[in-house]
């Protein structure tokens, strides 16, 4: 069987389930509801923007070599704090609160969950040698389209 296997950093854009971090971030904030950290909020992500990912697994698909495996990941780390900050940041921007208020004022943080990994990071290095992949957009590009796109 011709089979190659993937495996990738967290993904975000358009249509993620509301449960994870950036979709429920928006939400939340939308709503001025509290905005909860973990910790500190310095948990480490990659972060790929999804049709990256998308892009990378048909190129795997199509050109990577049987039985390989290949990482798939956005060489763009953030902390969650930070993460929280620019769409906090973009939404004052784009949908400003009717008190004049900052979205970042509702950020609240709580206790972390026990055995939470601190970072999360992959190395897509081997993609980009061997079949010429790199990620179409970083994180401050990707964010704005996912922001703009929960707010339509």
């Amino acid at each position: 069987m011709n089979v190659t296997t993937s495996n990738c950093s967290n993904n975000y854009g358009p249509k993620q389930h509301h449960e994870k971090l950036i979709p429920h971030i928006i939400e939340k904030a939308l709503a001025e509801e509290p905005l909860p950290i973990y910790g500190k909020g310095e948990n480490v992500r990659d972060w790929l923007y999804v049709l990256d990912h998308c892009k990378a697994i048909d190129l795997i698909f199509h050109k990577g070599k049987a039985g390989e495996t290949y990482n798939v990941g956005g060489f763009n780390e953030r902390n969650n704090i930070t993460i929280v900050k620019t769409i906090c940041a973009l939404l004052d921007e784009r949908r400003p609160r009717k008190n004049g208020k900052k979205y970042a004022d509702l950020i609240t943080f709580v206790q972390d969950r026990a055995g939470h990994d601190f970072r999360y990071a992959i190395d897509s290095s081997k993609l980009t040698k061997e079949l010429g992949w790199h990620a179409d957009e970083n994180f401050d590009t990707g964010i704005v389209k996912t922001v703009d796109w929960y707010l339509k």
